[in-house]
This record gives C-alpha cells, sequence and structure tokens, in this order.
C-alpha cells in the first residue's frame, strides 16, 4: 500500500485575462506558463514573482489552445479566427500567423522534435505544418464533424484526434491512414491525450467521463465516472501514474492509473476549470477556468515516487492494466458522503511568502474505503478514492455541494433529465453554427460572382 502526499498546495495564482482561459501550458524550464483565452489573447506568466506577465495581442477572435514548443523558444496558439500563431515568449511579442484552416482552429501540438505542428479544426480536418516556414505538410479527412482535438504520440509516428462525430481516431502520419477509430455511444471527446509510454490514450468526455483504451489491443483499459460535469481537459504525469482531469463541474480530479482509483479532487476554480496541465517535470500542475484566472500548484508527488519508486519505474515501461467492470470510480459527493463531510471542516491554511498574490485554505485530507458490502446501490464495486480538497479564499458564493447522505433518486433523475437536455440544446447550437458558417460561405459566393457579373457588364459599356 503506497503512502500519498497529505495535501496538494496551490503555489501561485495569476489574474489578467478578461475572459474564460481555455488552454494553460508550461515551458520546459518550468520559468514561464502560456494560456489561451475567449478575450482573444495570449499571455505569458513568469513564474519569478518580480517579473511582469507579458500580454500578447493579435488573434481577432477567442484563442483556444496553446502550447510550447519543446524547446521553449516558441509559443503557438490557435484561433476561432482561423488562423495558427508562433510567439516569441519575449516582451518585443514578435509572431507569424498563417491561416491554417477554413474554420474554427480548436487545437495545436508540437512534434517532439519540434519541427512540425499539428491543428485540429471545424472544418472537419487535420492538418500538420511545418514550424519554421509554416509550410502544409498533410491533411487527415475522415472525420464528419468538427474536431476538437489532436495530439502526436510520443515517437511523432501516430496522431490522435477527437471529434464531434462521436469518434477517435488513431491516424498514421507516414502513410496519412486511419489505423483504428474508437466510437464514443453517449457523447463525444472534447481532449484526447498520448500517454508519455505511446501505448495508451485517454480521452475527456462531454458524457462526464475519463476513458482510457490501449491503441494495440484497441481495448478500454479503464473507465472513470467521477465527475458531474462534462470533463474538458486532461493531462498526464511525466511518470505516466497519474493522470488529472479538468470539468464543467468546478472540479479537478488527480487519479491514479495504476491503482485505477480516484486520489484527489480539488475544489479551487469557482466556475468551470477548461484546461490543465503538468509541468514537464511533473512537480507542478496550472490549471485555468471561467473565473478568469490561472492558478499554479505543486503535486507534492515526489513524496509518492520515493516511496513507490519500484511501481513508477515499471510503469513507465508498461501498459495500464485494465480494470474490471465492477471497479469503475464513482463520484465521490455520492459514493464517500463522510468524506464529504470531513473535507468540509478542519480548514488549514497554505501561504507561499513569496507571492503576495497567492493564498489557498488547503482542507485537510480525508480518505475512506468502500468495501463490497458496504458500497451504496449506486456505486459499481470495492474501489477505494481518497479525496483530498483544496480551496482558495472565495469572494463569491461557492457551487452548492449535494447534501451529506447523497442527492435523492427523484433529484438525480430530474438531474440527468437536464443534462440530456443540456446536450440535446449543445448538438442543436452546434448544428446551427456549421449551417450559418456554410450559409457565410454561400454569400461570399454570390457576392464574387455579383462583382464579376458587374465587370463583365462594365467592360462593354467602356468599350
Amino acid at each position: 500500500m503506497s503512502s500519498y502526499p497529505c495535501d496538494l498546495t496551490l503555489e501561485r495564482h495569476f489574474k489578467g485575462h478578461r475572459d474564460n482561459v481555455t488552454s494553460v501550458d508550461f515551458s520546459c524550464n518550468m520559468k514561464q506558463i502560456a494560456t489561451g483565452s475567449m478575450d482573444a489573447c495570449v499571455m505569458i506568466w513568469n513564474m519569478k514573482t518580480q517579473m511582469r506577465a507579458y500580454r500578447f495581442e493579435g488573434h481577432k477572435d477567442a484563442v483556444l489552445s496553446v502550447q510550447f514548443s519543446p524547446s521553449g523558444h516558441l509559443v503557438a496558439s490557435a484561433s476561432r479566427d482561423k488562423t495558427v500563431r508562433l510567439w516569441v515568449p519575449s516582451m518585443k511579442a514578435e509572431s507569424t500567423a498563417f491561416r491554417a484552416h477554413t474554420a474554427t482552429v480548436r487545437s495545436v501540438n508540437f512534434s517532439g522534435d519540434g519541427q512540425n505542428v499539428v491543428t485540429a479544426s471545424d472544418d472537419k480536418t487535420i492538418k500538420v505544418w511545418t514550424v519554421h516556414r509554416q509550410k502544409f505538410l498533410l491533411s487527415l479527412n475522415q472525420h464528419i464533424n468538427w474536431v476538437r482535438s489532436a495530439k502526436f504520440s510520443p515517437d511523432d509516428r501516430l496522431i490522435v484526434s477527437s471529434s464531434d462525430d462521436k469518434t477517435i481516431k488513431l491516424w498514421d502520419k507516414n502513410s496519412r491512414e486511419c489505423i483504428h477509430s474508437f466510437y464514443e455511444h453517449s457523447g463525444y471527446a472534447n481532449y484526447v491525450d498520448f500517454h508519455p509510454s505511446g501505448t495508451c490514450i485517454a480521452a475527456a468526455c462531454t458524457d462526464n467521463s475519463v476513458k482510457v483504451w490501449d491503441i494495440r489491443s484497441h481495448k478500454m483499459l479503464q473507465h472513470y465516472q467521477v465527475h458531474s460535469g462534462a470533463v474538458n481537459s486532461l493531462s498526464f504525469h511525466p511518470a505516466g501514474n497519474f493522470l488529472i482531469t479538468a470539468s464543467s463541474d468546478f472540479t479537478m480530479k488527480i487519479l491514479d492509473l495504476v491503482e485505477g482509483k480516484l486520489l484527489y479532487t480539488l475544489h479551487g476554480h469557482q466556475g468551470r476549470v477548461s484546461g490543465v496541465a503538468f509541468s514537464r517535470t511533473g512537480e507542478y500542475f496550472a490549471s485555468g477556468g471561467s473565473d478568469e484566472q490561472v492558478m499554479v500548484w505543486k503535486s507534492n508527488f515526489d513524496s509518492v515516487e520515493d516511496s513507490d519508486n519500484v511501481r513508477l519505474q515499471h510503469q513507465t515501461t508498461s501498459s495500464l492494466h485494465p480494470l474490471p467492470v465492477s471497479c469503475k470510480a464513482q463520484p465521490s459527493f455520492s459514493s464517500h458522503p463522510c468524506a464529504l463531510r470531513s473535507e468540509a471542516s478542519e480548514p488549514s491554511e497554505h501561504f507561499n511568502g513569496r507571492d503576495s498574490h497567492a493564498a489557498a485554505h488547503t482542507q485537510s485530507a480525508s480518505r475512506s474505503v468502500s468495501h463490497g458490502a458496504a458500497t451504496p446501490p449506486h456505486t459499481h464495486g470495492p474501489l477505494g478514492s481518497t479525496s483530498s480538497s483544496t480551496q482558495r479564499p472565495r469572494s463569491r458564493a461557492s457551487a452548492p455541494h449535494p447534501p451529506p447522505g447523497g442527492a435523492p433518486p427523484g433529484l438525480a433523475s430530474t438531474l440527468e433529465h437536464i443534462i440530456g437536455q443540456l446536450d440535446i440544446l449543445t448538438q442543436t447550437v452546434s448544428i446551427l453554427e456549421r449551417r450559418l458558417t456554410l450559409t457565410e460561405d454561400k454569400l461570399k459566393e454570390c457576392l464574387e460572382n455579383q462583382m464579376e457579373i458587374g465587370l463583365h457588364l462594365q467592360r462593354p459599356e467602356e468599350a
């Protein structure tokens, strides 16, 4: 039985964006953090307190994805304005832009060698570009709806993509062929990424779940139903043992992939959490959300690695073990009411004196293990779960928690119905947006045709 750290501590928090923070990423040397926002800006935050942040303005619409290059010398950003920009993360804010797609660009990701970027768009395509000349290399075109996310594998041979067409596709970059399609039945994946070993992929899904697949056997290894809202983003710890998820239920969850259980629930943001990312060493992770704030947390996983070194070493070279169907992790608010009660009491404050802007009320961790005989009817088996709630002081009212005894069946069914209706509304809006885009294209063609006709009519008159 491994021993886990008692607290995850909030080291820094930054405020500067004027709208929802959509994406976060660390530089390789941990000195800077890049963020994108619906305010159309990219910001570079310096971890040293005496250094100011840089605001990069160049996009004409929301920035939906940002990433540092492996060397840290460039930052790529993808925007709703249909362009990708490559920025030099310095005070001069030098950048080059290229029109990558014919619709919103939702994702941008550097290859491991830093030579290429892969982009995903609402035009239903995935494209690969060279970094230095922004030269188009190839396009992958089998999705039939918006593509939300696309990532290179650690060895750059494969690309994984997720789409609103309810598929996750695995591509061979060299042959440009789709190797396999994973199907989602109750929703679609907002975000996908490769495990550091390159043998698995994880998906953050709109049906509130997180799924892990083996890309060799094409089998689902793990299925976590730990959130009560859509999962928007996720990030693997570099060691491969842990996964952090960000959700519209205002929380982040840290999952132990080896044991197949929920370790921590973090309540920090005062709204949906849109983006999350581990640093390159795994010592820190950052999050951003609709409260316009960027938070930097210390993971404290170094103590886990020291106490469980053998387990970490083995995991980096082997695949994850599949969980039995009866061992899916469940939300802590329904499975572990006693843990929720103890989370709400005895707050202990952690404050980093180096940063006058970063203060956090970190509540003491509590653990409860549900055994098969004592498992409530709506849970799925004897899975232990550890929950640690880490909170900041809140100026606004926090999101209401369910009562300690769990939600009544009637309320639960009503909420499920509401969520289902919201899913339908979301799909309807997606269809309307797609039709609007088509209408705009048609109008543009009509205007161009009218201009051509006008020019043809003018020529005989001039003659």
